[in-house]
């Protein structure tokens, strides 16, 4: 009988233990599984001694960008995240795992649901930048009141709001916010700098850890922008995705990337047409830029360390920087594609994506090839199309106009605009025709990738808009028969052309309300997508990387 009583009450233990446990290890477990653990490496080989070295000290600056960002999600990240590290049981190791992926306590893939306990229940719209009492009227209210360069500091990219000892509103620069941190990544900026044998990389280093203590990012991007190394480092304050309120503030992140010069000599000539594409852009000539900035830079590389929201949730495939519009009206922007990532995305997520999603005759066209050619496009498309605007008699940016929907809107814009830039391309005998259908197929699969990251996330977003306008113009057909999809290839010539000009066109006009409109009719999760995610759900989402220890000089 002992062995029987001995079951029940271990039975009888486990249920009471399942009930009051809030979030079971199991059901964390599953949600890490969504992203698959991946090594990520780049050949180092290549390097000089010196510039070997370098990489170590910008490896650790990557690593105090992780802790500003870490401030900047949310004022009890950095509490919350010691906690659980000082947390060894099995629950709080899960928790602490879980966290490392989204680099806070909600679940990215969700729609921000908390997963630790005791968080607040929605992720801060306004993150960390803003007052959490704050509303945007009050905000609005308060800049009202403001010169012009005090409305310059408050709306800008590299500022914080505080609230003073009256409870003013104030703007804080980010060189006296972040100072304890920022003061240690210069130092290692300049150190690095000292190392290296190449001149545009000693250069940019020194500049941008300069900007680190001055709050002037300017002379630093342009010096961003004209490196030409090795080793490829993107680090600073750049996308303001996580200003959930006006998509004003900037985020710190940190890529530290190898370039892979036989990939870049390849894509480099894309450049060389940009403005020709431009003036082909389906929207009025007055929306159009006659003059694009300078030759814009495409680069190659392979990731080898991130740091801040470059580590955060899904993992970028490629990137289009600087986003201050008075270096991009003056130098264009760098893409900046990080192969060995979008590599690992295609072989562990979308290959099999297709083989589930896409109707078996279009399954064999999904590629690699088209797959890296459009996001070098859609990277190459954000550069392009409206930016400066004038809105009601004043001068000012898409981006401002738009408001909270602009990172949603802008990824839609890039996406969408890229197929429309290829087939341009493939129309004028600059890419040969034979991609044209893999092209859109592959393009079809990555959909349900994007998606899959969820609607509350700009490109999941944009994605799903994308997918219910084509699926309108009938230019992805859904098989009801079979749960299948299928691109019908002309009509997603003309649905991708159409799309583009109206994307641009808000954007053109500054016309919030329409943006809103497109989003709220197109965003959406309809049952045929939701179907088809419901069966995708045993899948990756994502890479989780593994990075190489880079913290070893060489002997």
């Amino acid at each position: 009988m002992k062995p029987f009583v001995a079951v029940l009450i271990a039975g009888i233990a486990v249920m009471i233990t399942g009930c009051s446990t809030e979030r079971p290890p199991s059901v964390l477990a599953a949600k890490i599984k969504r992203f698959a653990l991946t090594p990520v490496t780049g050949e180092l080989s290549q390097l000089s001694p010196g510039d070997r070295l370098a990489l170590v000290k910008l490896a650790e600056a990557a690593q105090i960008i992780d802790r500003i960002f870490a401030r900047q999600v949310w004022s009890g990240n950095q509490a919350l995240r010691l906690k659980l590290e000082a947390d060894k049981t099995a629950e709080g190791l899960e928790q602490l795992h879980y966290y490392n992926i989204n680099r806070s306590p909600w679940s990215n893939l969700d729609q921000d649901e908390p997963f630790v306990p005791g968080v607040p229940k929605e992720k801060p719209p306004g993150a960390n930048y803003y007052p959490e009492d704050m509303t945007k009227q009050e905000f609005n209210d308060w800049v009202g009141t403001l010169s012009e360069a005090g409305k310059k500091e408050a709306t800008g990219f590299f500022s914080v709001i505080r609230r003073d000892a009256l409870r003013q509103l104030r703007a804080v620069p980010y060189s006296e916010e972040y100072r304890d941190l920022l003061l240690p990544a210069s130092g290692l900026l300049k150190e690095a700098a000292a190392l290296t044998d190449n001149a545009s990389l000693r250069n940019f280093l020194n500049k941008r850890a300069d900007a680190f203590l001055s709050n002037d990012y300017y002379e630093s991007d342009v010096a961003w922008m004209d490196l030409d190394s090795p080793i490829e480092p993107t680090i600073g304050p750049y996308e303001v995705y996580l200003d959930g309120l006006f998509n004003y503030k900037a985020a710190f992140e940190a890529y530290i990337c190898i370039r892979d010069d036989s990939s870049t000599a390849k894509l480099a000539f894309f450049s060389a047409h940009l403005q020709e594409i431009e003036n082909a852009l389906p929207i009025e000539p007055r929306y159009r830029n006659p003059k694009l900035g300078a030759l814009s830079p495409i680069r190659v590389v392979d990731e080898v360390m991130t740091g801040g929201e470059a580590r955060e949730g899904v993992q970028t495939a490629a990137f289009n920087l600087p986003n201050d519009e008075r270096v991009t009206a003056e130098k264009g922007s760098k893409r900046v594609m990080l192969k060995n990532v979008q590599e690992a995305k295609f072989m562990t997520i979308l290959k099999p994506i297709a083989r589930i999603a896409l109707d078996p005759t279009q399954q064999s066209s999904v590629a690699f090839d088209p797959f890296f050619t459009h996001t070098l496009a859609h990277e190459l498309m954000h550069g392009l199309g409206p930016h400066t605007i004038t809105l009601n008699g004043k001068q000012t940016t898409a981006r401002h106009a738009m408001q909270e929907l602009s990172s949603a809107i802008e990824e839609a814009k890039a996406d969408i605009s890229g197929l429309f830039a290829l087939q341009y391309m493939i129309d004028h005998g600059l890419i040969g025709k034979s991609v044209e259908k893999p092209m859109y197929i592959t393009y079809l699969a990555g959909i349900f990738r994007s998606v899959r990251f969820g609607i509350n996330e700009a490109h999941g977003k944009g994605m799903a808009m994308q997918l219910n306008y084509l699926m309108d113009e009938g230019a992805i057909v859904y098989n009801e028969a079979t749960g299948l999809f299928s691109a019908d290839i002309e009509k997603f010539k003309a649905g991708a052309k159409k799309l583009t000009g109206e994307i641009m066109t808000i954007q053109a006009e500054g016309n919030y309300d329409r943006g809103k409109e497109l989003l709220n009719r197109y965003a959406v999760i309809r049952p045929s997508l939701q179907r088809t995610l419901d069966r995708l759900a045993p899948l990756p989402v994502d890479i989780e990387p593994q990075f190489a220890d880079l913290s070893r000089p060489p002997d």
